[in-house]
């Protein structure tokens, strides 16, 4: 598996020669099967699916979309996606089912992608489109095994999902706020079971870092995010090898991000344009 860091960011871009090395744009991460050349698997569309298309070579995409929740700065890439938007491109997209569950998964949808708010409908991009929603369970997904677990975050369900191959497995939680489950021992959050069960083992674990426990627990600080300390310890917990901080908020500079790398050995800080690899 090869996986590419095409957007790290959380909430909203962030522009400007201070956010240059670890990149400006929002969530979003392409996955290459072993022996394949181009991306099937894409997870979350914020601004940076605008950058997968040079992985694509020129060519049309043909796999899935599949997001974690539908919040602003994961979804508003999707009609900015030019492989997807062409006549002989093929994507299957699926969120989170809804609770209660809705009847027409594209319907939710054009709620956020439609007239005054934006232009077209997500029907009314080119190209062979199906829009489904996803229930909590193992899945296979593009030659992927595919487990999806709700975790805690505000406003609207999240999944957290473990994505693997023969090889090798990854987590993903870009948005996780685990202190809403209590503060935890350690007042970060808790460590709760669904968590620890897609993180268990993994190679990577990709990670809402947003905050640090000093933001995290000051008196405006829990805003549904997880703290850059959380994700080591949840790791260590886990048995994940590589912790991946993800998510960066959008003031964070990239001397704040070195800061914070060198005060957390053996963890990678999510740079756009990086790729993990074994």
């Amino acid at each position: 598996m090869r996986v590419h860091l095409c957007g790290v960011r959380g909430s909203t871009p962030a522009p400007g020669p201070q956010f240059v090395r670890y990149g400006g744009h929002t969530s979003c991460v392409a996955l290459v099967r072993d022996g394949a050349q181009r991306p099937t698997l894409i997870l979350d569309t914020g601004t940076g699916v605008r950058t997968v298309p040079a992985l694509l070579a020129g060519a049309a995409f043909q796999g899935t979309i599949l997001y974690s929740h539908l919040h602003w700065d994961h979804f508003n890439g999707l009609p900015f996606f030019a492989s997807a938007d062409r006549d002989d491109a093929r994507t299957s997209l699926y969120y989170p089912e809804p609770v209660p569950p809705v009847a027409d998964a594209e319907a939710l949808l054009e709620r956020a992608m439609s007239p005054p708010h934006f232009p077209i409908t997500p029907k009314q991009l080119s190209g062979d489109w199906t829009f489904a929603t996803l229930r909590e369970g193992e899945h296979e997904i593009e030659g992927f095994t595919v487990l999806a677990r709700e975790i805690p975050h505000r406003g609207g369900r999240a999944f957290g999902y473990r994505i693997s191959d023969e090889r090798t497995a990854l987590a993903y939680m870009p948005d996780h706020g685990p202190r809403q489950l209590g503060p935890g021992e350690d007042g970060l959050g808790a460590y709760h079971p669904a968590a620890l069960e897609l993180a268990r083992a993994v190679d990577w674990l990709i990670h809402d870092a947003t905050l640090t426990r000093a933001e995290l627990t000051s008196p405006d600080g829990d805003r549904g995010h997880s703290a850059a300390e959380y994700v080591v310890a949840l790791a260590a917990r886990a048995g994940a090898r590589t912790p991946v901080l993800f998510h960066h908020g959008p003031e964070r500079t990239d001397a704040e991000l070195d800061a914070l790398a060198a005060g957390l050995p053996d963890t990678i800080v999510a740079a756009q344009g990086g790729v993990l690899a074994l």
